[in-house]
């Protein structure tokens, strides 16, 4: 038996994966487990859970990989270091934090409490954007495809096209910091009153209630290169004096102001946290989206010409754009995508240990993603003792009275916490961790945000689509399975789907296939029998808060806040009216 532990660590998503004898078995973000969103800490409780799912020890790993290599593209730090020698002293510290962990048995047996002579596994330290491209290319059933990654940074570097057949992924551009698409959506996220890190989301829900009033700005803060491109530097400050990011001592990314002074100059004075969104930030919004797709597109066309194929593997933090993405498929020659739902970086966990199984070991197991549901999972068992110590009332019901209550219950325009199986691996909720609700049931965006979600009003809320549906439905149809695309909805249910219907008639859909997700599949399929609608309103089972995890996480969201219905395993609890 071959087990391999993959880590992100130390780094924005923390997180811990087990692959043995070539395929995963278990993924989990730390946040997860801690509550803190984006944790960037060491993933002590992902590691421990992973092994503990998987039922090994410390003793059985045989391999350990990270998806961060300190010694990569060290030609290009060094050139930046003697362009910059004032900020050559800042690179030296971070090189010093990034060696901290190089000793990985020792790091390992401090954290987990574990003696350091149980530790018998190899390390392999794998460069940021290979281990992306792996998380991607790795997942799929491909043996030829191009790969694009994109993100901040990751080893010094922002961007990277690939060609990736077999079990090789053979770098062919990469663009270097300080040019990155992450760096320049976050300092505009900031400009506009999105400061925190992973707010970037919000911004691309906003982009839409804006018009092309910024067009010039824009296309002076980037130019296209050979290579991809180059940030204009007036429009943002020095880079290296602490890449614009830090990790607090709780783990907390830290993002420090990214843009100069010449953004106030020609846009005005920043909007403040929690301020008026006036038309001047939607405008903003619409513009950075303009111009991030239009660098997404170059991009993927400049990589078509390197690798003429119809299939790209993509991820980095960018790759969950999902407004962009969907429109590839229109404007560039490829026409497959795969996409694993970590795209993030808390997808390196996977990423680097794919890479190791098949490009370094070359252990020959091809594993192929089905779905995403690579999490914890809990007995019905466990779940009546949660219920009980909360004096929850419930009803054990059987498979089918349970589907036919729930969906009773999302016909009527009721709200349900939806908690079952194994939790997703990635940032969106599928159907296993997820609020579900009618998706045409008048002012139900209305009705989520001010009773559960307590989030801006202009935020989309997704379409769950049996995928056999889905071209009735939409404008295109290339599967979603992971809530990775947007599309057109079509003008004709446009009003039947108005709670998933964004103002640009646009939904971020998941496609269902009942070999993904059985139960899922079949609740769906009750609505639409109930309703001539194959379609659920899907969103996170969370309150501004990481998706929840464990049963009792899912218990005190109901509890707190106004959501109807609990359906929790096999059990079925519904508030009282005084509730």
């Amino acid at each position: 038996m071959s087990v391999i532990l993959g880590i992100n660590t130390f780094h924005a998503g923390s997180s811990a994966a087990v692959i043995i004898d070539g395929e995963p078995v278990v993924a989990l973000a730390e946040e997860r487990l801690n509550r803190i969103k984006y944790y960037a800490g060491f993933p002590k409780l992902s590691i421990l859970r992973c092994l503990e799912i998987a039922g090994l020890k410390f003793s059985d790993i045989d391999s350990v990989a990270v998806g961060r290599d300190s010694s990569a593209n060290l030609h290009k730090k060094l050139e930046f270091t003697l362009r910059h020698p004032t900020r050559l002293l800042n690179l030296a510290r971070i090189r010093s934090k990034s060696k901290s962990f190089d000793d990985l048995k020792s790091l390992i047996a401090l954290e987990c409490e574990v003696d350091a002579a149980k530790l018998g596994f190899k390390t392999y330290n794998i460069e940021h954007h290979l281990a992306h491209t792996a998380s991607a290319y790795f997942a799929s059933d491909w043996e030829k495809s191009a790969g694009v990654t994109i993100d901040g940074s990751g080893d010094f570097v922002s961007c990277m096209l690939s060609d990736c057949e077999g079990d090789e992924i053979r770098p062919l551009k990469k663009v270097f910091v300080p040019h990155s698409l992450g760096t320049l959506y976050t300092a505009v996220c900031q400009f506009i009153g999105y400061p925190k890190y992973g707010d970037e989301g919000k911004v691309m829900g906003l982009a839409p209630l804006g018009e092309d009033v910024y067009h010039d700005f824009f296309e002076k803060i980037l130019k296209p290169t050979n290579n991809g491109f180059e940030l204009n530097a007036d429009y943002f400050l020095p880079f290296g004096a602490n890449q614009g990011m830090e990790i607090n001592e709780a783990g907390e990314m830290i993002v420090h102001r990214l843009y100069s002074d010449l953004f106030i100059k020609e846009l005005g004075l920043p909007r403040e946290k929690y301020g008026e969104i006036t038309k001047r930030d939607q405008d903003v919004a619409f513009g950075l989206q303009r111009i991030f797709e239009k660098y997404y597109m170059y991009l993927l066309n400049l990589l078509h010409k390197l690798v003429p194929t119809e299939k790209v593997s993509m991820a980095g933090g960018c790759a969950l754009n999902s407004v962009a993405n969907g429109k590839t498929l229109l404007e560039t020659p490829f026409r497959e995508h795969c996409i694993q739902p970590a795209a993030g970086d808390d997808g390196l966990a996977l990423g680097s240990a794919l890479y190791v199984s098949n490009s370094i070991l070359k252990e020959g197991k091809r594993w192929v993603m089905k779905n995403s549901y690579l999490g914890d999972e809990y007995s019905d068992s466990f779940i009546k003792t949660e219920l009980e110590k909360y004096k929850l009332s419930y009803k054990k019901q059987e498979r089918e009275e349970l589907i036919d209550a729930t969906t009773e219950e999302i016909k009527n325009g009721n709200v349900v916490g939806w908690f079952q199986g194994k939790m997703e691996w990635g940032p969106r909720a599928l159907g296993n961790r997820s609020i579900l609700a009618h998706p045409g049931f008048p002012n139900m965006k209305d009705i989520l945000n001010a009773r559960i979600k307590h989030r801006e009003a202009f935020r989309p809320f997704a379409p769950s689509v049996l995928v056999e549906h889905q071209a009735e439905i939409f404008e295109q149809n290339h599967p979603s399975p992971f809530m990775l695309h947007v599309y057109k909805i079509k003008p004709e249910w446009r009003k039947r789907l108005s709670a998933v219907n964004h103002v640009d008639d646009t939904g971020r859909l998941q496609t269902v296939a009942r070999e993904e997700n059985p139960l899922y599949y079949d609740l769906i399929k009750k609505f639409e029998s109930k309703t001539g609608i194959p379609v659920i309103l899907n969103t996170s089972f969370n309150e501004n808060e990481p998706i929840v995890c464990q049963p009792y996480e899912a218990i005190e969201c109901f509890l707190r806040t106004k959501m109807d219905v609990l359906v929790i395993g096999s059990f079925f609890c519904k508030k009282n009216v005084s509730d």
